[in-house]
């Protein structure tokens, strides 16, 4: 009898005695022939946090994790006896002199993972060493520092953590003098906080560039690697101080796309071009053979005038979706809770159904800032159109432009924060910051004109 492997607690018994009978033990490669005649070869996991006890975990050499039922296992046989290794092996960089510094700043995210045995899952690692490993082509192109702010999902993300961000990527720039700050993040919140960096930053003397990955990389298919080399030549070459987003512009490794952080919107669950400028052309197109190419003219650029930073954000701000057969109770909720602000995405042009109207009005009575959006993705509210919208204007609903609901909501957020006088609220709301707004919606912003075939040629 082989002594249990550490790890394999919370296996199933039946799982433990099958390995232990054959001297198997964790992170041994194996290959398992399934009942129904399909095999399968990987590196025995420990069990997750959660899922059968039943089911052998294998990391396949795709990167991708599979279970397998007790049950159905027919044979199993090892391959090779291994021992867990990290995904990168660290090492020294060797860096050429006079190279621009870039400094980035980890938050959490699929971006530069490996595997956490523990879980059979990935988790970030995030020192200059790790990054150089993991991208040797770093070493002709930037000196790297790196550290870790936090290390949470991007569903996690706060706005007093934005706060925390925004402080932090402050300090850097003061004291450390870096080109660019590169804020790795997860894809499922980054446009909130590249808004959010958007407002609370500005006058900078280099861009903060908000970068991630659909696909860990432990994967064939990663994006990690392009994705941060073309956001360390963005720091480099952009002659932008904005806060941006850069990520893959086409499934392919070609090239990468820079999007201004408040017209930016992750637009698909797991393509690696998941991230689309709306109502605006992206800043910039990064090739995978390093050319810097700028698509748009309208940005802010570096400055050396001292940063401004005004780094709070309101909490008591709702952000909600009108229906079909929605009532108003859902708004008196928010007015009956506190809240300071809210910002509904409306139909079309900006138009609720009559029923809310009772209920708006008394949030705009008690003094609660009300945004208009559309859950249209592109184009602009106009709520001078129809009677509906003209009735909301007139009771005092903030027409929110072009912006997409999640950057009004941030930036309501923001101001809010700054005041409660809702004529001042809406003056700023109705100021373009950070060309957050744009006063003509052009047809080139529309998807059909702004794809990768038209950007590349």
């Amino acid at each position: 009898m082989v002594k249990l492997a550490e790890g394999l607690e919370g296996y199933d018994k039946e799982v433990i005695r099958l390995l232990e009978n054959r001297g198997i033990k964790l992170f041994d490669k194996v290959r398992i022939r399934h009942r129904q005649g399909i095999a399968f070869e990987g590196i025995i996991l420990p069990r997750p946090q959660v899922g059968d006890p039943r089911s052998l975990i294998l990391k396949l050499d795709n990167g991708y994790n599979v279970g397998i039922k007790v049950e159905n296992i027919e044979k199993i046989e090892v391959i090779e006896k291994s021992e867990p290794s990290p995904l990168v092996r660290v090492r020294q960089p060797k860096l050429k002199p006079g190279l621009p510094y870039v400094h980035f700043v980890g938050t959490g995210g699929t971006i530069a993972s490996r595997i956490d045995y523990k879980t059979g899952a990935v988790y970030p690692f995030f020192t200059a060493e790790e990054i150089y490993s993991m991208l040797p082509e770093l070493e002709d192109i930037a000196f790297v520092r790196a550290e870790t702010l936090l290390n949470i999902f991007s569903e996690d993300m706060r706005l007093r953590l934005w706060e925390k961000i925004a402080k932090k990527v402050a300090e850097i720039f003061e004291k450390e003098k870096p080109v660019g700050v590169i804020v790795a993040h997860g894809t499922d919140t980054m446009g909130y906080t590249a808004a959010a960096l958007g407002f609370a930053l500005r006058r900078l003397p280099g861009p903060v560039i908000l970068v991630g990955a659909q696909r860990s990389s432990d994967r064939p298919s990663s994006d990690s690697a392009l994705n941060v080399i073309a956001a360390t030549i963005t720091a480099i070459k952009a002659p932008f101080a904005e806060s941006v987003v850069v990520m893959h512009g086409s499934k392919s490794d070609n090239y990468c796309l820079v999007h201004r952080g408040v017209k930016v919107r992750k637009t698909h669950t797991s393509r690696r071009d998941a991230f689309r400028s709306i109502n605006d052309l992206p800043l910039a197109i990064v090739n995978s053979k390093g050319s810097f190419k700028i698509l748009n003219n309208r940005f802010l650029r570096r400055s050396e005038e001292g940063s401004i930073v005004e780094a709070k954000f309101d909490e008591k701000v709702a952000l909600i979706k009108y229906f079909p057969g929605m009532e108003g109770e859902i708004i008196d909720f928010l007015v009956d809770k506190g809240y300071h602000g809210i910002v509904i995405e409306g139909t079309g042009l900006g138009h609720v159904g009559h029923q809310l109207l009772k209920s708006i009005k008394r949030a705009l009575g008690e003094g609660i800032a009300v945004v208009m959006t559309s859950q249209c993705i592109w184009g602009r509210v106009n709520m001078n159109v129809y009677r509906r919208g003209i009735e909301l204007l007139r009771m005092g609903v903030i027409p929110g432009e072009d912006m997409l609901p999640e950057t009004a909501y941030v930036k309501l957020s923001w101001v809010l924060a700054k005041t409660r006088d809702i004529k001042e609220v809406r003056r700023l709301m109705l100021t373009n910051m950070v060309f957050e707004i744009n006063e003509r919606s052009e047809n080139r912003f529309y998807p059909s004109l702004v794809n990768g075939e038209a950007i590349e040629n």
